[in-house]
């Protein structure tokens, strides 16, 4: 979601806008001290919205992205604000994210296939199809120190994104890292292990953004990357593997993914084939889903591309013909 930072976008200065700063980041640091300690003394009397094994780094990640969003738009002139939907967006996928992250969810998806399989549609899916719908980048740019916005001007982070997001890459990253954890050696030593644990999870996010990002840019070539076109093919062409992959898993009949079974399952009824069957129905269900709902979003924002062109090209016609009548030309 890297995007041109809207007219006005100069930071505010002011005494009270530096107390409201530092009060909100105050409250942030404070909040996460709190949860720090609660979740690792009194893990068991946590309810199931509270984080499970609470993460430093997902939840510095969502409360600032949330609180830069928000002086975003106190830092934005009221006209420029986006829609309310896309908003809506935005949040609704923040707030998917964060739950099977930071929530009860984070444990029962460590003792069932499925809902590992879950976890993983919605970080890598629609937790971060819904944050690009929302198009927040340009608020979040805006309300954001403005060291970090050096950072993200840095050529080196400019080039990096340019790479990634290159469609072929960008179509490779996508399918290639979903395949790649479920490798079976492979997930299961990211299974046990808590520090690859985590580069699974925050590669799953991260490449989800980078990619639907890219494809619901709402904007023209240029100043958009790819084409509306380069950007449908890209939404179908990805879909097609994971219905491979997730075909495969539903159908094999023997236990691909012993680690669940060695950690033991949170739901015993439901044996390792089973389980395997519905994990690789999520695969190869939802992620098509998404894939086509894409497409239409795509298709929708090129219409309304090809019918802004059209506006202006009668506007101008109008404009000529008035011209005329008037110089008699």
């Amino acid at each position: 979601m890297v995007e041109q930072v809207p007219s006005g976008s100069e930071q505010d200065t002011g005494s009270g806008s530096g107390r409201t700063e530092f009060a909100a980041y105050a409250g942030i640091l404070g909040l996460g001290v709190a949860l720090f300690w609660v979740t690792g003394s009194y893990p068991s009397r946590m309810p199931v919205w509270a984080p499970w094994d609470f993460s430093v780094w997902v939840y510095l990640a969502t409360s600032l992205a949330l609180l830069w969003f928000v002086r975003g738009f106190a830092l934005t002139p009221r006209e420029e604000w986006p829609p309310a939907w896309r908003i809506a967006a935005f949040l609704a996928g923040l707030t998917l994210t964060y739950a099977v992250l930071q929530t009860r969810f984070e444990y029962w998806s460590q003792h069932m296939f499925f809902l590992n399989r879950i976890q993983h549609v919605v970080m890598h899916h629609m937790g971060p199809l819904l944050m690009a719908l929302g198009w927040p980048g340009a608020m979040i740019r805006r309300g954001a120190p403005v060291w970090v916005q050096r950072a993200m001007e840095h050529p080196a982070i400019v080039a990096a994104l340019r790479i990634v997001q290159q469609p072929i890459v960008a179509a490779f990253l996508f399918v290639g890292l979903f395949y790649f954890w479920l490798i079976p050696p492979v997930h299961f030593r990211a299974m046990l292990d808590p520090q690859l644990y985590a580069v699974m999870n925050w590669s799953m996010v991260a490449d989800g953004i980078l990619f639907w990002s890219l494809v619901l840019d709402p904007r023209p070539k240029p100043p958009a990357r790819i084409s509306f076109n380069a950007r449908a093919v890209l939404a179908v062409g990805v879909m097609f593997p994971q219905i491979v992959l997730g075909a495969f898993i539903a159908f094999a009949t023997r236990d691909l993914y012993p680690y669940y079974d060695l950690c033991g399952r949170l739901i015993p009824s439901i044996g390792a084939v089973n389980d395997q069957h519905i994990g690789g129905i999520v695969i190869w269900i939802p992620p098509a889903m998404m894939s086509v709902i894409a497409l239409l979003l795509v298709l929708n924002a090129l219409r309304i591309h090809e019918d802004t062109i059209k506006e202006t090209d009668d506007d101008a016609a109008s404009l000529a013909a008035l011209a005329s009548r008037w110089t008699g030309r």
